[in-house]
């Protein structure tokens, strides 16, 4: 029997450039995760950390035995969750299967990268070593794969290019908002559309920016969750799913396979659809995933997101409110962090503790993607009983 699984304490740190190194980072986030909760660091039994590349980026690995002894969580099992750009949503998944297998009653997941002191290049080539190398060796990279996809999708389904603009206007809106965020400030349609062009025809403000950053959850049985709070989260349901690594032996490039299977799983294991989702955080490392995650969710047809985003469906007093938190796009993209993130701005929502970003929600939804779309996990969560 599967226990039901609870998160009862959240915490993000501001996400931009900071003048700490990932160890520093995952230890503020964890720390402020378990004072948030009202529990001990002793009674952490697993202590999981979502992390793509400590190693490429500042040459540090071992990082969740180091954070285990830096909040002094000792003896509890340690291990790194890495998923590419996914590992946040992996490690919620894996701290989810910690719990409902019994195998532990108090997981404390921290995610967390540490990417600015590298320049633009190279962090880039470092994300790009995720691809097929036959890919990679001729250069590709995720931007490429973004401008090839985001050209196909407007052309095949005649949708304007303006569109993908008004994504980056509304989560750099809803950023504002988000004292974590790393851009706190709106643009116009006019601006994003006359900015820099990186893959023809995105722009440079339809990418995410290189961050630093982390963010942290905490996970008990819903059974013992009482004892520590009266406001407290559930998991809901939580899917993964792998596609194709090479991306053009894809049928479809415009069609997510991994968030389409992630999704099913994650709303077949809750007992929802996407009609009961009141709130969503989705990938938005660059603008087209924003519609491509949406339509293989459910929440748009086919070639019709961009229509739901024109008419502003997905603003945060629409129908459907998308990226409250800024999105990747505003608030930052600290690979190991970015889904804990998402899970963050999930929890805050369902529990009403958002802020000035609250919208009326009782289910949430997160959609981590890894690479471009290579692996995915979806997670629902609702406001506990």
């Amino acid at each position: 029997m599967t226990t039901n699984v609870a998160v009862i304490g959240a915490s993000m740190t501001q996400f931009g450039q900071r003048d700490a190194w990932v160890r520093e980072l995952l230890a503020e986030a964890g720390a402020a995760c378990l004072d948030d909760a009202g529990v001990d660091p002793e009674s952490v039994e697993h202590c999981y950390v979502s992390n793509m590349a400590s190693g490429e980026f500042e040459g540090m690995t071992g990082v969740p035995n180091a954070l285990a002894h830096d909040l002094d969580c000792l003896p509890a099992y340690t291990q790194r969750v890495d998923q590419t750009s996914s590992s946040g949503g992996a490690g919620m998944y894996a701290a989810w299967q910690s719990i409902a297998s019994g195998a532990s009653e108090m997981t404390l997941l921290v995610g967390g990268e540490k990417m600015t002191h590298r320049s633009t290049s190279e962090a880039t080539d470092i994300i790009a070593s995720l691809t097929h190398p036959v890919e990679y060796k001729h250069g590709v990279t995720l931007p490429s794969f973004a401008g090839l996809t985001a050209r196909l999708y407007l052309d095949g389904y005649d949708a304007p290019r303006e569109s993908l603009g008004k994504v980056a206007v509304k989560n750099h809106k809803n950023g504002v908002d988000n004292p974590h965020a790393q851009f706190r400030k709106e643009v116009d349609l006019e601006t994003v559309l006359e900015s820099p062009i990186v893959a023809d025809p995105l722009r440079l403000y339809d990418f995410c920016p290189i961050t630093d950053g982390s963010a942290a959850l905490l996970f008990c049985p819903e059974s013992i969750a009482k004892e520590y709070t009266d406001e407290y989260a559930v998991i809901a349901g939580v899917g993964g799913a792998t596609d194709t690594h090479v991306v053009h032996e894809r049928s479809d490039p415009t069609t997510m396979n991994g968030v389409v299977e992630s999704g099913r799983q994650a709303y077949e294991r809750s007992g929802y659809d996407p009609d009961d989702i009141d709130v969503a955080e989705l990938h938005d490392m660059f603008t087209i995933l924003e519609f491509l995650q949406m339509e293989g969710l459910g929440f748009a047809e086919p070639g019709k997101a961009w229509k739901a985003t024109e008419d502003g469906r997905t603003e945060r007093d629409g129908e459907l409110p998308i990226n409250t938190s800024g999105g990747l796009k505003s608030k930052g993209h600290p690979l190991g962090a970015s889904g804990v993130a998402q899970g963050y701005e999930i929890y805050k929502q369902v529990l009403g503790e958002a802020g000035p970003r609250q919208v009326d929600a009782d289910v949430g939804l997160a959609c981590n993607v890894g690479g471009f779309g290579n692996c995915v996990i979806t997670t629902i969560m609702e406001a506990g009983a």
